[in-house]
């Protein structure tokens, strides 16, 4: 193809085929956060930006005190477009789901029991839960948890910002993950990949 000409509609679509594909390829099916009763569209936002990004597909929402955020058009369109969504009513229902896809379930939090970031292993199926940004996660989260995190800090502060505290532990799942090679294989089967494919080509 001349350098100066554009390329063809059907050269773009065999483009964005294989970058939607590549992308598919890379997706962690076994590695999810939960959103429970974060209340700031900045923040929800910027999590599911740093999910897409970090190769999760899918994010489970728990809002019982709080709406689900209103977020722009502009956020909507961007991660929320690649990132799917699953709403759960109740902690038992979102235990079920969890533990369907035998994850193993962790609590952010601050308590004696508490280990930090590091030292669990993301490289098995993990769930994150991630609470409120003033009262963090609830009781009745924190009672289905197998074990609770957090980010070791060194400063006066005593918290990150709920949306960099997601990074800084997708960061480290994918850090871990990388080091393990599952970012270089599917970790979906091919027709699960060709029927996800098919529905974001449709987007």
């Amino acid at each position: 193809m001349n350098p100066a000409e554009s390329p063809s509609s059907s050269q773009r679509t065999a483009l964005r085929r294989a970058r939607l594909a590549g992308v598919l390829r890379r997706r962690q099916p076994d590695l999810t956060l939960v959103l429970a009763n974060i209340h700031d569209p900045h923040n929800v936002s910027a999590i599911y930006r740093s999910c897409d990004a970090s190769g999760v597909g899918l994010v489970h929402l728990y809002y019982t005190g709080t709406p689900f955020p209103a977020l722009g058009e502009k956020s909507s369109a961007s991660a929320r477009k690649w990132v799917e969504s699953v709403r759960h009513a109740d902690s038992g229902e979102l235990s079920r789901a969890l533990r369907a896809g035998n994850m193993r379930i962790l609590a952010t939090g601050f308590s004696e029991m508490s280990v930090p970031l590091r030292r669990w292993d993301f490289t098995r199926p993990t769930a994150v839960m991630l609470g409120n940004e003033h009262s963090g996660v609830d009781k009745e989260l924190r009672d289905i948890a197998d074990g609770e995190l957090h980010i070791p800090m060194y400063g006066m502060i005593q918290s990150f910002n709920v949306s960099v505290a997601a990074a800084i532990i997708l960061a480290e799942a994918v850090r871990q993950r990388e080091e393990a090679g599952m970012y270089d294989a599917p970790r979906m089967d091919e027709m699960a990949l060709d029927a996800q494919l098919e529905a974001w080509l449709r987007k």
